[in-house]
């Protein structure tokens, strides 16, 4: 199922607008880091310049993911177009882990071949406040993110607000170059910082190999599976068999839906679209929803709070168990 009402258009302009503006911000503070470095000549400085072009990748790639997400699917590309976007972030793994080599490299050439550092207090306070500003677009993007129920603009932003608690331990490192002018404590600060980056640059490529992999992200089915379990109706006796696979902006989902053997047809699809509904609306990312239902067979009745029952067999003792385990197990009913 397509997800298709009629907020679905207005909601991805909002994420797009916001997302445009964390983008092209991201940009601007990378800029303006670039400036503190060119000013002081501190390769520190230009480690967290470097380390910026994450969230610049990041914004940008997201952008492209928003945009990627409103193409319609088509013969060629019958789940769209979103694997682009992992390529794309693949690709900015391997910049961000050459950028550190070189940030390392100039760090240790530095320790051999002093240079002066100038006008570090105006470096230091332009550090400062690109990380306060990394900080408020973070808050900014949360914020947006739980108004509209986007996970991407959420995790977009507690990568933004992390960004700023490296800043901050840049700035330590530089108050002490500062007032002590041991410019060792410059290359130190760059080979410490070179070796964040290139950890998040083989983060990245792990992450986007996953997803090219279709590795299932257990922390994302947490979420879908928190929002069925707090919704849940008493006719739906058990959801398993749970699937997600992540296509750029869109989630593809699979999943089977335990009801009373004695509904009829009607009733059986009726609860099934409650399903589709509840898990559409709670999200504002596109979802292409499939759903298997399946008869109880009389074999969860101490699962099943069905009191007009014309045939149960034993007495309603709890709710069928949302266990992640057991959430995406296909056959949970060896378990029951």
């Amino acid at each position: 199922m397509n997800k298709q009402s009629p907020t679905h258009k207005s909601k991805t302009q909002v994420k797009f607008k916001v997302q445009k503006i964390i983008a092209l911000s991201s940009f601007i503070i990378f800029a303006g880091k670039l400036v503190a470095y060119f000013l002081t000549n501190s390769v520190g400085i230009l480690t967290d310049a470097l380390e910026s072009t994450v969230n610049v990748a990041t914004g940008f790639i997201t952008l492209y993911s928003i945009y990627v997400a409103t193409k319609p699917q088509d013969e060629n590309h019958p789940y769209g177009h979103g694997k682009a976007e992992f390529l794309s972030a693949s690709v900015e793994g391997f910049l961000i882990i050459i950028a550190g080599i070189i940030i390392i490299y100039e760090a240790v050439k530095r320790l051999f071949l002093p240079a002066e550092i100038l006008q570090l207090d105006i470096g230091i306070v332009i550090v400062a406040v690109a990380g306060l500003f990394n900080y408020l677009l973070g808050w900014y993007s949360i914020r947006t993110g739980k108004k509209h129920k986007s996970i991407a603009l959420i995790s977009g932003g507690k990568h933004l607000q992390s960004d700023t608690y490296s800043s901050i331990g840049l700035v330590a490192g530089l108050l002490i170059l500062y007032f002590t002018g041991e410019v060792w404590l410059d290359s130190l600060i760059a080979l410490i910082f070179g070796t964040i980056i290139i950890i998040t640059g083989i983060r990245i490529l792990k992450e986007t190999t996953s997803h090219l992999m279709d590795e299932a992200d257990f922390e994302l089915i947490k979420q879908f599976r928190n929002v069925i379990k707090e919704h849940k109706s008493d006719t739906w006796i058990d959801i398993h068999n749970f699937k997600l696979v992540k296509y750029g902006n869109a989630y593809h989902i699979n999943c089977d839906l335990v009801l009373p053997y004695f509904l009829n047809l009607a009733q059986a699809h009726e609860e099934g679209e409650k399903l589709k509904k509840l898990v559409v609306d709670s999200f504002s990312e596109e979802i292409i929803f499939n759903l298997h239902i399946d008869e109880c067979f009389k074999l969860y009745c101490k699962n099943c709070k069905q009191e007009n029952c014309p045939a149960r067999q034993e007495k309603f003792i709890e709710e069928a168990d949302f266990d992640l385990k057991k959430f995406i197990n296909e056959k949970p009913e060896e378990k029951v």
